[in-house]
């Protein structure tokens, strides 16, 4: 559970400070998805746009906790019993 933590909250910081920079340089109006104008409310596209952040930062983070795993983690429980389980 505190690993989960790890990751969502300062994702959740990043994803804040991204959303602000990036509507402040481009307007939600002007926005263009698939060569279409993009026809949702300036408030439904601020909330895309920061669960969009959101998503990318907390998968950034989330990639630093498992590269973070010791190989003796990821292994625990392989060999306790002379790893001949499972080996028919």
């Amino acid at each position: 559970m505190l690993r989960i933590l790890w990751v969502l909250w300062p994702s959740f910081v990043v994803a804040g400070i991204a959303e602000g920079i990036f509507f402040t340089v481009i307007d939600p109006q002007e926005l263009y998805l698939f060569g279409q104008p993009v026809e949702f409310s300036k408030i439904a596209t601020y909330s895309m746009g920061f669960f969009g952040f959101w998503a990318v930062c907390a998968a950034s983070s989330m990639m630093t906790c498992l590269l973070q795993i010791s190989a003796r983690e990821i292994n625990k429980g392989i060999g306790a019993h002379g790893g001949t389980e499972g080996l028919s």
